[in-house]
């Protein structure tokens, strides 16, 4: 019967879904890079893509860029302490205890997932810098490579040089502070973008202080036939680590911390030199050289030890988009080459020290031929090559010897999709496969027999198939789009507790619908609303049928805003999260982590070159916990409480 019902939502969404524009924003949100890796106006691709825009970010009650992606279809996002959004993880398509290893992070095209399983480092991208944000979902393995699962997260900054100033001033109860600067200009051949950022915040629970610094930007010079630029970006953070609750904590006072004193910081760079050149008027050729670096440490004073881990990582992606037509037919293709070498380093105080290399190298195509008018062919593909390499060392303490191994896999991924256009209709469906290479913490194991260190060389690859219907509808005050899909992976990789180890999955299976609609229905009120249905579970082996734990079978947003000129702008937006099992429980066992609706106010007024604004977060004081889990160990349910309510006041000053 539940197959039925998505069958018949399918049918359905071809009324619907993919539009990538946003109703007060049109000219900025048609142009597209995420669909074909080059800046496209429209690009009929099959697949479901949404755009926050510059102006949806300002009217989005939230001062993180993770919280930003809340309002979307689809992404769950999870922070578990502290209220500057540094540790979140975005969920697309219902990954649970996995998202951080199944949703790619972009910013302007580079992946910032780290290769193990640490967090994004969100404190690199000053709200400031960013221009909009681009998502596509269930799509981008061929384009993009591994860990797109789920789908991918493009954030594209400023880079359009357009003369600009402004400082921007927020403080806050809670000891929220900040202060953001950005300052773009230049002439006909040099243009450069900056964003600064500084926060920091006492945090809403003991020991969830966090503090983040980062500065970015581009500097270019325009050729007559491109343009050469340096994108950088420098940043550090800390935090205090209050760790999770037991039961009884969590229902009597969830502001406490079971590590007082626990802390992590860190810092990093990143530099990317590239370069775009029209070759001919149906050639063009972008590239970019990458080298990103990486310390983190973290104090635990709650288990009296320490941790330290250094990242690096080089990577080249050059590309070629080639018009060269079929017949008569209107038709390009991509092509390129990935390369990216990164290197972990790390150990614990009381632990042996691990290291950690890959090397992956792909070479993908995609081609989009125009059958007619309104319909458009698109065919793609991908081959990646990883090599992972382990060594942990000699543990005498332990009496455990050396860890050394070798592991290097090919995988291919492939996508075929018909879209149709016409008027303010677009309809598309597609078919395609996904994979993911283990990360490189993932490759460590333990043999429980012998009591010894082991290289998890069987953990195979997780790889997949994918289909999916969905279309949109745009008319002049109603933008709406739909899209349902299933996703069946074999081999998935995950960590399972009572084996205390990481391990393929039996055969798991992710079907759902997302919907999305937009009125301007006059006076200057609008409206945006989302919604979630997923349904993620075994679908073969002893947990068949059993739920995917932290995935919600329904998630919604609602956010309603007035335009009142002088007056003022005011915005109210709320998300509920469905009922999930809790973390880590396969089984289903447990019962289920409660759900939770919370609502986020803003109101801002433009008093030029004054811009105030003033947000109540969380306004109605909601208790609950976006994280949580069972421990064996202490035979108990164990909590992440989510931020109570919080007041922040901004004032922004524009030079120009």
């Amino acid at each position: 019967m539940q197959q039925q019902h998505l069958i018949a939502a399918a049918v359905a969404a071809l009324g619907f879904s993919q539009s990538a524009l946003a109703i007060d924003d049109a000219d900025e949100a048609t142009v597209i890079v995420t669909a074909t890796r080059f800046t496209d106006a429209d690009p009929r691709i099959p697949a479901n893509i949404s755009v926050i825009t510059r102006q949806d970010i300002a009217a989005i009650p939230s001062a993180t860029l993770p919280e930003i992606l809340k309002v979307r279809a689809g992404i769950d996002i999870r922070s578990i302490s502290g209220g500057l959004g540094i540790d979140a993880v975005a969920d697309l398509r219902g990954f649970g205890d996995t998202a951080g290893s199944n949703t790619l992070i972009l910013v302007d095209g580079l992946r910032i997932n780290p290769i193990d399983m640490g967090s994004i480092s969100w404190s690199a991208i000053p709200l400031a810098a960013v221009q909009r944000i681009e998502i596509i979902r269930g799509s981008g393995t061929v384009l993009y490579g591994d860990r797109a699962s789920g789908g991918v997260i493009n954030i594209i900054t400023d880079k359009s040089g357009a003369p600009a100033a402004s400082v921007t001033a927020g403080a806050g109860n809670l000891g929220f502070r900040s202060v953001d600067g950005h300052l773009a200009g230049g002439g006909e051949q040099v243009y450069f973008n900056l964003a600064a950022r500084h926060a920091e915040a006492s945090g809403w629970r003991e020991n969830s202080q966090q503090n983040q610094d980062s500065l970015s930007g581009r500097a270019g010079l325009r050729l007559p036939s491109g343009d050469v630029f340096l994108d950088f970006a420098a940043y550090r953070d800390k935090s205090g680590l209050p760790n999770a609750l037991l039961s009884a904590a969590y229902a009597s006072n969830p502001r406490t911390a079971s590590a007082p004193e626990d802390t992590q910081s860190r810092n990093g760079y990143r530099l990317r030199p590239g370069a775009r050149l029209d070759i001919t008027g149906t050639l063009t050729f972008e590239a970019e050289i990458g080298a990103e670096q990486e310390d983190r440490h973290g104090n635990f004073r709650s288990f009296n030890s320490t941790y330290s881990a250094s990242k690096e990582n080089l990577s080249a992606t050059p590309r070629l988009r080639w018009r060269h037509g079929v017949g008569t037919l209107s038709s390009e293709s991509v092509i390129g080459f990935d390369y990216y070498r990164g290197t972990v380093k790390s150990s614990y105080s009381s632990s042996p020290r691990q290291n950690a290399d890959q090397i992956s190298s792909s070479l993908y195509l995609q081609n989009s031929t125009a059958l007619s008018d309104e319909w458009t062919l698109t065919i793609g593909g991908r081959r990646q090559r990883m090599t992972q390499n382990a060594h942990q060392d000699e543990y005498p303490a332990w009496f455990q010897p050396a860890l050394d191994g070798k592991a290097t896999r090919t995988l291919n991924a492939a996508d075929l999709g018909l879209s149709y256009a016409s008027g303010g209709w677009r309809v598309y469906g597609r078919a395609g496969s996904t994979y993911r290479f283990a990360n490189t913490d993932e490759l460590f194991g333990y043999d429980n027999a012998l009591f010894v260190p082991k290289f998890a060389g069987d953990l195979r690859p997780q790889h997949g198939r994918i289909g999916e219907l969905g279309g949109s509808l745009r008319t002049g005050t109603v933008d709406m789009r739909i899209a349902a899909y299933r996703l069946d992976l074999t081999d998935e990789i995950g960590y399972d507790d009572t084996a205390s180890a990481n391990v393929n999955f039996d055969p798991t299976r992710r079907q759902g619908i997302e919907a999305e609609f937009g009125w301007r229905i006059g006076g200057g009120v609008k409206a945006q609303a989302a919604y979630t249905y997923t349904d993620a579970h075994f679908r073969d082996g002893p947990d068949a049928g059993k739920n995917i734990p932290l995935v919600a079978k329904h998630m919604a947003t609602l956010q309603i805003g007035w335009d009142g000129g002088k007056a003022g702008t005011y915005d109210v937006l709320t998300r509920y999260i469905g009922h999930r099992r809790y973390s880590g429980d396969y089984a289903n066992q447990r019962g289920w982590l409660a759900g939770y609706t919370l609502t986020d106010l803003q109101a801002s007024w433009k008093l030029k070159p004054w811009t105030v604004t003033a947000r109540l977060l969380n306004a109605f004081d909601k208790r609950y916990a976006p994280f949580a889990g069972y421990s064996t160990f202490s035979a108990d349910y164990y909590y992440y409480p989510g931020d109570g309510r919080s007041f922040q006041l901004a004032a922004r000053y524009d030079f120009f």
